[in-house]
């Protein structure tokens, strides 16, 4: 059974009695955290993807460390400019144990089969009626096609 959460603007994919870190989450430690944002869910047979979250699942755990994540250097350089500066960030994360995944599993509807229904001499009728004007607006329109196709092929003679 996983989970994929949204959090700190990133995507992760959780499984219970695993520990993550995230950007950085008000608390202390041993604080219980709750994630609400579950863009999708499996629980092995059945799979729920949300449109964009899905409301019936939780994910539940608590917090296991708050810390700053490795040192990384930002420097900037150009050259011939006498141009150099060098900065250090060290990012804020939290360590977060997961407990549980908790969902209301709902039952994917079937779809149902369509009803065969035998027509009705009303929608027959209604039908048959509906062929024949369409018939007849053809009809209507067949000299207007023959004019405008006459009309294209003359320009076409008198442009050559």
């Amino acid at each position: 059974m996983y989970a994929v959460v949204k959090t700190g603007g990133k995507q992760y994919k959780i499984e219970e009695g695993q520990i993550l870190r995230f950007e950085k989450i008000p608390g202390n430690v041993g604080s219980p955290v709750k994630f609400d944002q579950v863009l999708m869910f499996s629980d092995g047979e059945n799979v729920q993807i949300g449109q964009p979250v899905l409301d019936n699942v939780t994910v539940e755990g608590f917090i296991v460390e708050q810390g700053k994540a490795r040192k990384i250097i930002v420097f900037k350089y150009k050259r011939r400019k006498r141009y150099r500066r060098k900065q250090g960030h060290r990012q804020q994360y939290t360590a977060v144990k997961i407990d549980s995944i908790k969902a209301e599993v709902s039952q994917i509807p079937e779809k149902p089969e369509p009803e065969t229904e035998e027509k009705k001499p009303d929608t027959l009728a209604a039908e048959a009626k509906r062929a024949d004007a369409e018939k007849t607006d053809l009809k209507k329109a067949e000299p207007k096609i023959a004019e405008a196709q006459a009309e294209t092929k003359e320009t076409e003679a008198k442009d050559e």
